[in-house]
């Protein structure tokens, strides 16, 4: 494969831009795409899946590299050359030499493979920092091992069918004559994944908004909620809509969705989705602290909280993500997730249902949220159903979600 040198100084330069000035890899690709235009199919699916896949990787083909274990988060060891040798690690596990670059003639295959023969730690191994690593084993044992594999696997693509305007099978259709193949998947009916990773976004079929990318897990979430026309939908933690989005399909544009954000540029976002997608009753609101639970008390029929969590379930999406997060951040989001639980739970009508969903994997997040609700509100609230994905037997993002009813004579405050 030949190799120009200026479009691997631009994955260095991108890599140097997420671990030393803490950008995001999505933004990082996003930006280097729009800075050079003129880069093809080829050149672009080469830099976006070298930058994902050293991220993935980081720790492992840094220790690979020859580099000291201590420094692989340390911003002022993460320089420039070192980088360059990262990416020589990197390429050199996959391809076994690298081109006659200057600034990594002293990363070899011999090197690399002594190095993989010496290291004596499994969370180098699999790339992740140790604080990480250990909380894993604590919580799944031996079922960790081959779930932090799938989690560092790149994620498949899944594409939704927009049901208002089409079906699955239609959709894969109209999207082979644009040559994207994609096959149905089974207990997902209006799913598709791509059989080959491909820009869908300037396809004719997005821009006539027949389709939306949508995980698997995600893709569970709306039918969970027992969603029908007519009904009253409260999404609390809407984001850019994608469940809003789908329920919207589910109720043939007839009913009523609140989507609500703290963010107003993602619920701009979501006007535009909804647009294109032809979904009409979706109404947006940025929350307002103290006033927007007040006005929806006792409103919705349904009501979708797919909080605020660590995002562990996601890590092939967001690979990044493991080397930001902390201990201490998820001991705040768990804290965060029982209060948003425990205050949106009011919107809901006696009778009525809610659905608490996280990309996480961990118990912590998911159960024990529910059973700690559910023990502080037994006369009110009961458990009708959950389910839980797992990245490594199910093939999806790890994923959790749990329906409750609010019960008919629940005293209403």
């Amino acid at each position: 494969m030949k190799l120009h040198q200026h479009l691997i100084t631009q994955v260095v330069e991108a890599l140097h831009d997420i671990f030393v000035d803490g950008r995001y890899a999505d933004k990082v690709i996003e930006y280097r795409f729009k800075a050079h235009p003129k880069w093809g199919a080829r050149d672009r699916k080469l830099f976006a899946e070298s930058v994902y896949d050293i991220v993935r990787g980081w720790r492992w083909y840094w220790y690979l590299a020859g580099q000291l274990d201590s420094q692989i988060q340390d911003p002022e060891a993460i320089v420039i050359p070192r980088i360059w040798k990262v990416w020589a690690a990197y390429w050199i596990t996959l391809h076994g030499s690298t081109p006659e670059y200057s600034m990594v003639r002293d990363v070899t295959l011999d090197m690399i493979r002594r190095r993989e023969q010496a290291c004596p730690n499994p969370a180098i191994r699999a790339s992740v920092p140790d604080w990480l690593y250990e909380l894993g084993l604590r919580e799944f044992g031996e079922e960790w091992a081959p779930m932090i594999h799938a989690l560092n696997e790149p994620a498949e693509v899944y594409l939704r069918a927009n049901t208002l305007r089409t079906t699955a099978e239609d959709l894969k259709e109209k999207l082979a004559q644009e040559e994207i193949f994609a096959e149905l998947v089974p207990g997902l009916p209006d799913a598709l994944r791509l059989k080959q990773r491909r820009n869908v976004f300037t396809s004719q079929a997005f821009k006539e908004g027949l389709f939306e990318l949508q995980d698997g897990a995600s893709q569970k979430v709306a039918p969970f909620l027992e969603i029908t026309p007519g009904i009253k939908v409260v999404d609390a933690c809407a984001g850019a809509g994608g469940k809003a989005l789908h329920m919207g399909s589910l109720m043939k544009n007839k009913g009523r969705i609140i989507a609500l954000d703290v963010h107003q540029k993602k619920l701009d976002e979501l006007r535009r989705r909804s647009a294109r997608n032809g979904v009409d009753v979706i109404e947006t609101r940025v929350i307002e602290p103290g006033k927007t639970i007040k006005k929806l008390s006792v409103f919705a029929d349904r009501v979708l909280l797919d909080v605020p969590c660590s995002g562990l379930g996601v890590l092939r999406r967001n690979p990044d993500a493991k080397w930001k997060l902390t201990q201490a951040e998820i001991d705040r989001l768990i804290e965060l997730q029982g209060t948003i639980l425990a205050d949106y739970a009011r919107i809901v009508k006696p009778g009525g249902k809610l659905v608490y969903a996280t990309c996480s994997i961990l118990p912590a997040e998911n159960q024990l949220q529910v059973q700690a609700f559910i023990k502080a509100n037994p006369e009110e609230w009961a458990l009708e159903d959950e389910f839980t994905l797992w990245p490594h037997r199910d093939g999806f993002d790890g994923f959790y979600a749990a329906r409750l009813i609010r019960k008919e004579k629940a005293q209403v405050a």
